[in-house]
C-alpha cells in the first residue's frame, strides 16, 4: 500500500531507526545529551524524507510494469502481433488475481491457470502458451530486480502430447501444381515448397529480394530478423514466367489476379491454396504444411537440426525438432530393416 509522501511503512521505521541508534552509538563519547537529542531529530526527519522519495519511486515503477515489459519486448524485436498477445494475457492475469505484479505468488498462478482452463474449456497447447508468457514477463521481472524470484519457476510445461501431423506427399505436391490454372498460384506453392518460408514472409516479399542467378531471396522473419533461403529451379522458372506475365508496376512479388493488382496478403494465400484443396478433395491444405513438410524432408534426407533451424529461421533448436515429425514410412522400414 502506498505510504503518504515522507511516510515510511513498518520495514522502513525498523530500518530508520536501527540506522540512528548505530550512528548515535558511533557519536556517543563525542556528543552530549542535547547534541544527541538534535542528531536523532534531524537524522529522523532527513532519513524519512529520503526513504519516502524512495518508496514512492518504487511503488511508482511497480504500477507500470506491464507498460515496461512491453516496451522491452519491442526493442527486443516482438511483433505488433505478439506484443498485444502478450499484454493481453497479462492484463487478464493481473485484473483476475487483483494484485500487484510483484506479489503474486506460485499458488495464485497455479489456481489462475486451472480456473483458466475449466472456464474456457482450452487445450493444453493453448494453456500452456499462456504458462509461457508468465515465464517470460516474471523472468524479465526477476532480471529487472523487481522481484526476488520467478514464482513460475516451480510450474512445469504442461504435457500436451505428442501429435504427428501431416505433411504432403510428392503426389499431393504434385497433383496441387497440376491443378493450379495460372502462373502465380503455381510458383506460389514451388516457393512455399522449396523454401519453407512462413505465409508471413512470402506476402511481404519484393521482386528486388529475389536473386534468380544464385536462386536465393532474402526475407524478414519475426523480430524483423533477416535470412537467406534458397529455391530450385523448378521455382526459378515459374517465378521468372509469372513476372514476364504480369502487367503491372508493383514492387511486390506476389499481386492479385485483378486490378488494381494489389500485394497479396496472407489470408489471401490461405483462401487460395484452401480452394485448391477443396477441389481434390485433400483436407487441411495450408500454407504452414508446406514449412513442415520441408523441415520433415530436410531432416529425413539428413540435413544437419542446426542447418534446418538456420533455414527455417527459428531461434530454438526445440522449435525446429518439433516441426520436424519423423516420417512414419521410415519408421516402417526400419523396423522391418533391423527387428522384423
Amino acid at each position: 500500500m502506498r505510504q503518504p509522501h515522507g511516510g515510511t511503512n513498518k520495514g522502513g521505521n525498523f530500518m530508520l531507526n536501527q540506522i540512528i541508534n548505530e550512528v548515535q552509538q558511533d557519536l556517543a563519547t563525542i556528543l552530549d545529551d542535547v547534541q544527541m537529542a538534535m542528531l536523532s531529530k534531524v537524522l529522523k526527519k532527513r532519513l524519512t524524507e529520503v526513504i519516502g522519495d524512495k518508496q514512492l519511486e518504487k511503488e511508482d515503477k511497480q504500477n507500470n510494469l506491464l507498460p515496461l515489459f512491453i516496451s522491452a519486448k519491442r526493442v527486443e524485436g516482438c511483433s505488433s502481433k505478439t506484443l498485444r498477445y502478450y499484454e493481453s494475457t497479462i492484463r487478464n492475469l493481473l485484473e483476475n488475481i487483483n494484485k500487484s505484479e510483484c506479489h503474486i505468488t506460485t499458488e495464485d498462478l497455479r489456481d489462475y491457470l486451472d480456473s483458466y482452463q475449466q472456464r474456457g474449456n482450452v487445450s493444453k497447447v493453448t494453456l500452456d502458451n499462456v504458462r509461457r508468457i508468465f515465464s517470460t514477463f516474471f523472468a524479465w521481472l526477476e532480471d529487472e530486480d523487481y522481484i526476488v524470484k520467478s514464482p513460475v519457476r516451480r510450474i512445469r510445461k504442461v504435457k500436451t502430447g505428442k501429435t504427428v501431423k501431416e505433411t504432403y506427399s510428392d503426389e499431393s505436391m504434385e497433383l496441387m501444381r497440376d491443378h493450379c490454372d495460372n502462373m502465380r498460384d503455381l510458383s506460389m506453392i514451388d516457393l512455399l515448397a522449396s523454401t519453407g518460408i512462413r505465409v508471413g514472409e512470402l506476402v511481404k516479399l519484393n521482386i528486388r529480394d529475389v536473386d534468380f542467378e544464385n536462386r536465393e531471396c532474402v526475407v524478414i522473419g519475426k523480430g524483423n530478423r533477416q535470412r537467406k533461403v534458397y529455391f530450385d529451379a523448378r521455382t526459378k522458372i515459374h517465378l521468372q514466367r509469372y513476372l514476364s506475365e504480369r502487367e503491372d508496376n508493383s514492387e511486390a512479388l506476389f499481386v492479385s489476379l485483378l486490378k488494381p493488382y494489389d500485394r497479396l496478403q496472407i489470408s489471401g494465400v490461405e483462401i487460395r491454396l484452401r480452394k485448391i484443396g477443396r477441389e481434390l478433395n485433400f483436407s487441411k491444405v495450408h500454407p504452414h504444411k508446406f514449412r513442415r513438410t520441408l523441415a520433415t524432408l530436410a531432416i529425413d534426407k539428413g540435413m544437419p537440426i542446426e542447418q534446418v533451424q538456420q533455414l527455417l529461421g527459428h531461434q530454438s533448436i526445440d522449435t525446429t525438432l518439433q516441426y520436424a515429425m519423423v516420417n512414419q514410412e521410415n519408421v516402417k522400414n526400419s523396423f522391418k530393416k533391423f527387428i522384423g
